[in-house]
């Protein structure tokens, strides 16, 4: 009973709120219910909004039933309709009570909203639903209650698939096409599959640019699978394997470093590449620094899970920027993945950038529950939606200034990072990549690190598209050159924007927002050479993120 009460006042918008949903459910001190449970039915039930408000509106629930608060409404019909088990609360529940006497009327209601969308059943609606295209910030209340019968349901936005790096660690992507994925139709082209993979639960895309990574139905759930439980297959966006792929570290020369680590993703994939670059080869170990100690606690478990124990050193609760880069074995670092925490406004489907619908109250008259003749059809006035806002950390809707000001923090803190990236004596390559879709913290931090002094010392450049690896290489979505322009420096705009890599979310490329870049030393011979003051680190007083963000999971 108390998993209602505990999710409810989360689809409300609080003033002052800050942090993600997650962070918010996983973080409270109030919560009884457990919070994984807490997290996935506002997270489902915030995605069905739209659906869910009409039926609920249409079989009149709130105006019948006073005592249901739209919150609650919205929470308890999702389960009703949604779930195997129903309502997770005793018979007895008074709210269940309430619910459940309307069951047949929402069953209908909800029957005729999916048979207007033009869907089959349940189960294409679900996975049209986890594509993404039905969500309160691209189909509003108005579109819902459409009667113009050409609009097509099923191909109202780009569907987001469901990515799956298969980890060579443990296994092989043939052996997990004739094993886990036996049964799967194989889709050539990325386009013929996103146009299926709405409908045909069985569809399976093998990338053309990352190797070992699949396409899979937005809607595919492996979470009980002997592959993903231990560790074979691993749920990872498109996007978040450039920044490894694009370092392509070479053994023999110097070991690996992720400086912001967690939740482990990117450092397990650069351990599987590291793996396959062949045997009879020393492999560099990959250092793993996450300062965060619950964040910490995860990287730890991704890297077990993976099978990465035997090639990545875990350094938890270790800021990054407090390592001496001329002390062992920080010394002997070839290879830097840097992804630090960012505005996070590429990600598709955040829970913080979704705004939840709920019923209104007076949405219709009330409907005396004895009155069974039939009425003469009546227009229905337009509803009246109550859009609410989750607290994001970057919001777009803030004033102009608010939002510079939250991205300068960022984009300093960013470019402080990558600078001290630069400081490592052996390195040789470093990627640099954030989930952002802003130039602040993307094209103009490529700038401002490229025009430091310590790259100019050091001998630092960007890698040229030429180049780079043959997957990123073919990538034909490149940096904004205008964004370089607005950056006052000596470097050659054009040249570091088409160096640069960008994923644009939402598109025929069915990705996240995403931005990646890499850096390589020219002949350190040709370099100036560094003063000979002993390095001190930077001081205490400015090493965290800016106040308020959070590192992003991908």
């Amino acid at each position: 009973m108390s998993l209602y009460h505990d999710a409810a006042p989360l689809l409300a918008s609080v003033p002052g709120q800050n942090g993600s949903l997650k962070s918010r459910v996983f973080n409270s001190k109030t919560i009884k219910s457990p919070p994984k449970q807490v997290y996935a039915l506002v997270s489902e039930a915030s995605k069905w909004s739209p659906i869910l408000v009409e039926v609920i509106e249409k079989a009149q629930l709130i105006q019948l039933e006073r005592k249901i608060a739209p919150n609650f409404a919205l929470l308890l019909v999702h389960d009703l309709l949604l779930t195997r088990r129903g309502i997770s609360a005793p018979a007895s529940y008074p709210l269940r009570l309430a619910v459940e006497r309307h069951k047949a009327r929402l069953s209908a209601e909800f029957a005729r909203v999916r048979l207007k969308r033009r869907f089959g059943s349940v189960e294409d609606l679900r996975a049209h639903i986890e594509a993404g295209n039905v969500s309160a910030g691209h189909c509003s209340h108005g579109d819902l209650e459409s009667n113009d019968t050409t609009i097509d349901w099923a191909t109202t936005q780009q569907p987001h698939p469901r990515w799956v790096r298969v980890n060579t660690l443990k296994t092989s992507l043939d052996e997990q096409l004739r094993t886990t994925f036996a049964g799967y139709d194989a889709v050539d082209k990325l386009e013929h599959f996103l146009a299926l993979c709405s409908t045909r639960s069985k569809a399976l895309h093998v990338d053309k640019h990352i190797p070992n990574l699949v396409a899979l139905p937005p809607a595919t759930d492996l979470s009980k699978t002997h592959a993903y439980t231990d560790g074979l297959l691993i749920l990872q966006d498109k996007a978040s394997c450039f920044p490894a792929y694009l370092l392509d570290p070479e053994a023999g020369d110097g070991d690996c470093l992720d400086a912001c680590a967690a939740p482990g993703n990117k450092t397990t994939h650069l351990a599987a590449i590291l793996q396959e670059s062949g045997p009879g080869l020393t492999r560099p170990t990959v250092f793993a620094c996450e300062r965060d100690k619950s964040r910490a606690l995860t990287l730890t478990k991704m890297v077990y899970t993976a099978g990465a124990e035997r090639h990545v050193v875990i350094k938890a609760n270790q800021d990054f920027l407090r390592l001496d880069p001329d002390r062992a074995p920080w010394n002997a670092i070839g290879w830097l993945l840097l992804d630090p925490s960012c505005s996070g406004s590429g990600i598709i489907g955040r829970e913080d950038e979704r705004t939840v619908l709920l019923p209104s109250k007076q949405a219709n008259p009330p409907v005396s529950r004895l009155r069974k003749r039939k009425r003469k059809a009546t227009v229905d006035p337009m509803p009246a939606v109550r859009k609410v806002q989750e607290e994001i950390p970057i919001n777009e809707e803030k004033p102009p200034d608010q939002l510079a000001a939250r991205l300068t923090a960022l984009s300093t803190f960013q470019l402080k990072l990558l600078l001290h990236a630069f400081q490592f004596p052996e390195a040789r390559r470093i990627t640099y990549s954030t989930c952002s879709v802003y130039a602040q913290e993307n094209e103009h931090v490529v700038m401002k690190a490229l025009d430091s002094t310590i790259a100019k010392q050091r001998g630092w450049c960007i890698m040229q598209r030429g180049e780079q690896v043959s997957g990123m290489k073919a990538w034909e979505i490149r940096g904004n050159k205008k964004a370089c322009g607005e950056v006052a420096t000596i470097q050659d705009e054009e040249c570091v924007a088409e160096a640069c890599i960008r994923c644009e979310k939402g598109t025929k490329e069915g990705m996240q927002g995403f931005f990646v870049a890499a850096f390589v030393r020219g002949d350190p011979a040709m370099a100036e050479k560094q003063g000979d003051d002993e390095w001190e680190g930077f001081s205490d007083t400015n090493s965290n993120p800016p106040e308020g963000v959070s590192p992003v999971d991908l």
